[in-house]
């Protein structure tokens, strides 16, 4: 068990290093003088220059990739051109609230979806199954903006429609991205779980003796439970990271927020360190799946 984490781990080292440079130099060729940027226009050009060179910019680019790389690895991800403050601090303010609603969020898909996908696969092609699955397939299909607007209007009296102040304030952001991933664990959690359930070992089960309940619970959810696993823990992975489109909706002070104002600012540094941020938990995400797996089926260890 040990053995096969310490090989995932490694497997991700020059994933993550790949990534990072992809990063850096995507947004490197960006057209843009960050110093112009930061100092706007009317500024001398020997007071540019001397910025330049303070801030490293005339090295060549793999200098100052290597030298990001190194400040990276002593959690410096630079300082925001537009704010004048460190990336790492201004991603870990951001990052609790964003914490708090993918936590909420994932909790929501996990107990509203789960649940459903078993019973449509024991009751399929009943009325109770078409009315579930029609429910996940509208919550999957439905654009995540256009959600958030609707329960905006919808609750605007009887809830926060913003910001992050209170328990309140996380309800709406929470069902909005729960419903969608609620949606698609159900969806597949049911067609897994009905394909379990046309296996042979099944069967044997059933000529047993044994109840519909103890088939289900000993025998096939585990093994319809594992490609689940993997929507889960990429799902609380993105989610962490900052979901974006549903923190600026609803004006919260997140990581997906924050690199909303990256993108809107042209501020390059918060951009990468929050791109890279997002990068490092989807493969933390991705990590903890394989774990996972080999802990409910051990025949998927690599020995």
């Amino acid at each position: 068990m040990a053995k096969h984490i310490a090989k995932r781990i490694l497997i991700t080292i020059p994933v993550l290093l790949g990534l990072v440079f992809l990063v850096f130099f995507m947004l490197n060729v960006v057209p843009g003088d960050p110093v112009t940027v930061m100092m706007r226009e009317h500024v001398k050009e020997d007071l540019i220059d001397r910025m330049r060179q303070s801030m490293h910019l005339d090295d060549p680019f793999i200098v100052r990739y290597f030298r990001y790389i190194w400040d990276m690895l002593h959690g410096d991800l630079g300082i925001s051109w537009k704010l004048n403050r460190p990336v790492t601090g201004l991603i870990a303010n951001a990052f609790p609230y964003t914490l708090k609603l993918a936590v909420a969020s994932s909790l929501f898909s996990w107990i509203m979806g789960i649940p459903v996908g078993i019973i449509s696969a024991v009751k399929k092609n009943s009325l109770l199954d078409h009315l579930s699955m029609g429910i996940s397939l509208f919550g999957v299909s439905m654009p995540v903006f256009w959600v958030a607007l609707i329960l905006q209007n919808t609750f605007k009296n009887v809830l926060p429609i913003s910001g992050a102040d209170s328990w309140q304030c996380y309800i709406l952001p929470t069902i909005v991205l729960g419903w969608s991933s609620a949606g698609r664990i159900a969806r597949l959690t049911r067609s897994n779980l009905l394909d379990v359930l046309r296996s042979d070992y099944i069967r044997t089960a059933r000529s047993k003796g044994l109840s519909p309940l103890k088939v289900i619970n000993r025998h096939a959810l585990k093994n319809a439970l594992i490609p689940v696993i993997t929507v889960m823990a990429i799902q609380i992975s993105s989610l962490l990271s900052g979901a974006a489109i549903t923190e600026s909706v609803f004006a919260m002070p997140g990581v997906g927020g924050l690199a909303v104002e990256a993108i809107k600012k042209r501020d390059m540094p918060l951009l990468q360190g929050t791109v890279i941020f997002t990068a490092v938990l989807i493969i933390a995400g991705n990590l903890l799946a394989d774990v996972l797996y080999s802990v409910i089926d051990p025949r998927i260890r690599v020995e």
